[in-house]
């Protein structure tokens, strides 16, 4: 008889986002006639730039010669991305990677998801609260992160909670921590950490032997010159953390899938018996028994992004949805919401009014506004009380939107 992992019916029924889309479905089937617009899911909605379809028919073409064609690749990926990746999102701001040190994925929620692989299961775990849902559902699949509690903690995390009382700026662990999740600029509050805010949790985990995990998946978002874009910025980072990289929102690849982790050679973790190992190729050793490679169209889509007709068009479309951003802030600000974020990264993190719960507020708004945000509580338990809008839409949907909450506010 096949026994099931049971810690897999330890999670919630739907991942948030689906039960966000059997939400709306069901309000779609009793008001066939409303217009709904989503503002929760963070997908984009302008095609994609110039340079990257050039590049995808050029490829494409390639493909159909016998010269050009293309089978498996390798399983860190081909060698012209890893090069650009290299001169354009690194040494510009003065880190110094091995080309070996990046392997190319097919986008981030992939290996956020995958790398607690390379850990045991009894490792313990500390997160930022509010959180993106793959961190701790993964690694509750494994059996790491316990049991969740009426409240929706995890018996085996340690929560750092994030919200306006502290400014959204996590406090440190109170006792020490086998691995710690960090998102920045975070998804979903839309909020930074500084460098020297940054540098402390680098310290910690160099004093600690703690490992990071860092997603940097929005940071092309970054529109001030004191945040960071890359925890390699830190000192020391490269002993403890391993850093995480979409084209998903940078370039509009949710439909193209690419993007990268890197995992650095002086990053190690112990035995029982107190022996370091590296994780660089034990990441490899994974990758290559559990991934095919990223596809070769995908790949050359992405270098183009690194081109100067990339860059300044990649460049624009950011600007294009750092307005909706800045729309999203004015608009609500003048309602006289609590609003956060939406200055550096593409979401806006907005407290509930009268101290409803995020669900409810949810539900009002749908049927209100026929609006669509995303419960904060959904992202953890620090989350309740707020709800998160994503800047992804278009300008008229945005526009449109925002009309539609201030007739619904202003009733």
């Amino acid at each position: 008889m096949a026994l099931v992992n049971e810690h897999f019916l330890k999670l919630p029924g739907n991942y948030l986002f689906a039960d966000i889309a059997k939400r709306v479905n069901a309000f779609k089937t009793t008001h066939r006639q409303a217009d709904v617009i989503s503002l929760g899911i963070g997908d984009v909605t302008q095609p994609l730039c110039p340079a990257v379809i050039e590049a995808l028919h050029r490829a494409t073409d390639e493909m159909g010669t016998r010269q050009g064609f293309r089978g498996y690749g390798p399983e860190q990926g081909y060698d012209f991305l890893r090069e650009a990746i290299l001169k354009n999102d690194f040494l510009p701001r003065g880190i110094h990677l091995d080309i070996d040190e990046i392997f190319i994925n097919d986008g981030a929620k992939s290996d956020t998801g995958n790398i607690q692989e390379l850990i045991r299961w009894d490792n313990t775990v500390g997160v930022t609260d509010p959180i993106y849902p793959v961190y701790l559902d993964s690694n509750a699949m494994i059996g790491r992160a316990g049991v969740k509690d009426e409240d929706g903690r995890w018996s085996n995390v340690v929560y750092l909670p994030c919200n306006a009382e502290n400014g959204f700026v996590p406090a440190l662990p109170d006792r020490r921590v086998d691995v710690i999740y960090l998102c920045y600029p975070n998804n979903p509050t839309g909020t930074v950490l500084t460098k020297e805010e940054l540098h402390k949790w680098v310290s910690y985990a160099l004093h600690n032997d703690t490992l990071i995990f860092y997603d940097a998946a929005y940071q092309a978002y970054i529109q001030d010159d004191n945040i960071p874009h890359s925890i390699y910025e830190i000192r020391g980072a490269r002993k403890c953390a391993v850093e995480f990289h979409s084209y998903s929102k940078t370039a509009g690849f949710t439909g193209v899938r690419c993007g990268y982790t890197i995992v650095p050679k002086e990053l190690t973790a112990a035995t029982l018996t107190g022996e370091r190992i590296p994780l660089n190729p034990l990441w490899l050793r994974r990758q290559s028994t559990k991934f095919n490679g990223t596809s070769y169209l995908s790949q050359r889509a992405a270098e183009a992004i690194y081109t100067p007709e990339g860059k300044e068009q990649v460049r624009a479309t950011i600007g294009y949805y750092m307005q909706n951003a800045a729309l999203l802030l004015s608009t609500f600000r003048s309602l006289g919401f609590e609003v956060y974020g939406g200055e550096n990264a593409p979401y806006v993190w907005m407290r509930t009014p009268a101290g409803s719960d995020s669900w409810k507020f949810f539900e009002e708004m749908l049927y209100g506004a026929h609006v669509v945000c995303t419960p904060g509580v959904g992202f953890g338990p620090s989350g309740e009380g707020y709800v998160r809008f994503t800047a992804f839409g278009s300008h008229e949907q945005t526009a449109e939107a925002l009309e539609r909450i201030t007739r619904w506010m202003t009733v």
